[in-house]
């Protein structure tokens, strides 16, 4: 039987990590989570780069702060239903993107692809980090990724 674990969503950080509870879905937390992005992304569309970049570091830094105390409240390092990791990774994959319905959709699934299957760097992130930084760079990186990738098609 698998282990249950208790989250309360009335705890600030908690609340915050779990994207406002999308991380508690049954199946595919990860996904159901990233679109906990969409009303930051929303929020700074058409935001000059530097406000758009300045946010996603505020996301980052805050999401090492509540993963790394979400973790520690039910001792998992980097329980699937923790996935502030993944609103701030889908949120820098759509930095300085021409937001469209096409855009978010291919931004969407580019970020789970490389979160999910972590290629070469992100895997070797992942394995080493811990705590809230290990929680969160992966997915940073994963979104990093898909930036880069965009701008090589520019």
């Amino acid at each position: 039987m698998a282990k249950q674990y208790v989250f309360n969503l009335k705890k600030p950080h908690q609340l915050f990590a779990l994207g406002f509870g999308l991380g508690l879905a049954k199946k595919a937390p990860g996904t159901f989570g990233t679109f906990a992005a969409l009303p930051f992304i929303f929020a700074t569309q058409g935001a000059p780069m530097w406000l758009q970049c300045l946010v996603a570091i505020v996301m980052t830094l805050f999401g090492i702060w509540v993963c790394g105390k979400t973790a520690d409240d039910v001792n998992v390092h980097d329980h699937p239903a923790i996935v502030w990791d993944e609103v701030a990774g889908f949120y820098i994959t759509m930095i300085g993107a021409a937001l469209s319905w096409q855009s978010l959709i291919v931004g969407f699934i580019l970020f789970r692809f490389f979160d999910i299957l972590k290629p070469g760097p992100i895997r070797w992130l992942d394995k080493r980090l811990h705590g809230g930084s290990g929680i969160m760079l992966d997915d940073v990186l994963a979104g990093i990724f898909f930036i880069d990738l965009r701008a090589s098609f520019v």
